[in-house]
């Protein structure tokens, strides 16, 4: 296993960037930048032994720092969306940034995938990895309380990519953290053809601004069930509100299993490379999002244009608007707890 790292440009307020390149005995690569903590490449061999780039990126510092749709990145104080961009707490109600129209979307206007984190390499018998810190001040994007966030990924030799969250607090707060990466398994074109399973009985249908309305409905007979390996694009299109509310699929899924237990909760498979991406969680949903927005418009990693549907997200977490939702799993930490969760991207090929 090989761990190194480079400069990689520096913020416009001067701060300096670097990158982490963290590789195992299998052609397995990972590249990661201190700022956003982000996973700007992912380097993983076919059925035949090719390597190839699975997530979506830029090439440069300069278009990480310039607005894109969350590239790789770590996201908080609170992934996903908080309608009206607020919620109450200990009966005090607190006003996040509107930066997405009325509503607040992955942490404000600042959020964690803006700022450079703490970095700290390492590597042991088992796996090498780097250790990402940030000290979030009371009242940082208008959230309550001091919060002290730590994401450890490690990878190993069995292809896993783990990623290991934790963030303690000084005064009652909302926390919900997750990674935006794009997955594309064949490295180029639409993901449409790529076959998906996640392991949902039920999902949070939301309204016309994409936020869930509190009901947990049932999969079946929907083109949200992904139970069985189904094609992402053979229903992507379908005649059903919900659909068209998001121009494809931006849902939560409530994963099956008790949360809290690490579960493999996805898997998803590219017919032409043979590639296979299963993902493990300990979280209760995961947003699966098919690059709807995406538009050929902007150059990628060497020069690609990611077309529409040119990549997918399984971001793991908490639901959308859950200070909100009662009924949804708490996302309130306090002091003397600890938030902790863990998600793992595992990669294999098949015949």
């Amino acid at each position: 296993m090989r761990l190194s790292s480079e400069a990689f440009g520096k913020t416009e307020s001067g701060q300096a960037v670097r990158q982490y390149t963290l590789a195992n005995n299998n052609g397995v690569e990972v590249d990661v930048l201190d700022y956003g903590g982000l996973i700007r490449t992912l380097t993983v061999p076919d059925r035949n032994g090719r390597r190839g780039d699975v997530v979506l990126g830029f090439d440069t510092l300069d278009d990480y720092l310039a607005e894109h749709p969350y590239f790789g990145v770590l996201v908080g104080r609170f992934a996903n969306r908080i309608r009206g961009a607020s919620f109450e707490l200990d009966g005090v109600r607190y006003q996040l940034a509107r930066n997405l129209g009325e509503d607040h979307l992955h942490g404000g206007d600042g959020g964690f995938d803006k700022v450079v984190w703490q970095a700290q390499p390492f590597q042991n018998e088992r796996a090498v990895g780097l250790r990402l810190s940030y000290h979030s001040p009371d009242g940082e994007d208008h959230y309550p309380g001091a919060l002290d966030a730590e994401v450890t990924l490690s990878l190993d030799d069995d292809n896993a990519l783990r990623l290991d969250y934790r963030a303690t607090c000084d005064a009652p707060t909302i926390v919900n953290l997750t990674n935006h990466s794009y997955f594309n398994l064949a490295g180029r074109g639409t993901i449409l053809d790529h076959m998906a399973m996640i392991d949902a009985d039920a999902f949070t249908p939301m309204d016309s601004t994409l936020i869930p309305t509190g009901e947990l409905r049932d999969v079946a007979g929907t083109p949200f069930d992904f139970r069985q390996p189904t094609a992402i694009g053979a229903r992507i299109e379908a005649d059903d509100e919900q659909i068209r509310f998001g121009g494809g699929y931006d849902h939560n899924f409530v994963l099956n299993g008790a949360p809290g237990t690490l579960r493999l909760v996805a898997r998803v498979t590219e017919p032409i490379s043979g590639r296979v991406l299963e993902v493990l969680t300990t979280q209760p949903g995961v947003q699966f999002y098919t690059g709807n927005q995406m538009e050929a418009s902007s150059a990628g990693k060497d020069g690609q244009l990611y077309p529409h549907h040119g990549g997918f997200c399984l971001e793991t977490q908490h639901f959308p608007n859950a200070p909100n939702q009662p009924n949804f799993p708490s996302v309130v930490l306090r002091p003397g707890e600890a938030y902790s969760e863990t998600t793992v991207f595992r990669f294999s090929t098949e015949p």
